[in-house]
């Protein structure tokens, strides 16, 4: 896939959809690293069902479900820094895979295949397809009815 590279402002909460502000800090965006980002930027995705894909994303990192093949060097957090909301790491990741579970629970037994294998996984739609034995075409209706559900369930739009 080619590069598509932007400039976006950057925010605390990462690189936002707006251009950058005179003298705001910028950070250089590719849109085609991510098939959900991907889609949403050709139109194909609306901007509530971006934002609920994204979030269901973070809490899938959050939650660190994805296998791990090294060791964890994480900085050890002092007591006060950061957004800890009174949770210590080991209750933030059980609240991040909570919110992971609820999420895929309210997109249906149908819906939540397409939406790992497209928002966590990072496959793009025809591998998706082909992966699920669906027809040519018939992924983005399906992962834009489930991130509808998400969307609902993450309380987005």
């Amino acid at each position: 896939m080619q590069r598509q590279l932007v400039e976006r402002e950057l925010t605390l909460e990462g690189p936002s959809r707006r251009a950058p502000q005179p003298g705001g800090r910028r950070v250089t965006v590719n849109l085609a690293e991510s098939p959900l980002t991907w889609l949403h930027s050709r139109g194909h995705l609306s901007d509530v069902q971006f934002d609920a894909g994204e979030r269901l994303r973070a809490d899938w990192e959050r939650a660190a479900i994805a296998p791990g093949v090294t060791m964890r060097w994480d900085v050890v957090r002092v007591k006060g820094s950061g957004t800890d909301r009174g949770l210590n790491a080991t209750e933030r990741q059980m609240a991040a895979k909570a919110r992971f579970d609820g999420a895929i629970a309210a997109a249906g037994p149908g819906l939540a295949d397409v939406l790992w294998r497209v928002v966590c996984a990072g496959e793009g739609l025809p591998e998706a397809e082909k992966g699920l034995g669906w027809p040519a075409r018939s992924g983005k209706l399906v992962l834009g009815l489930a991130l509808d559900r998400v969307a609902g369930f993450y309380r987005v739009g």
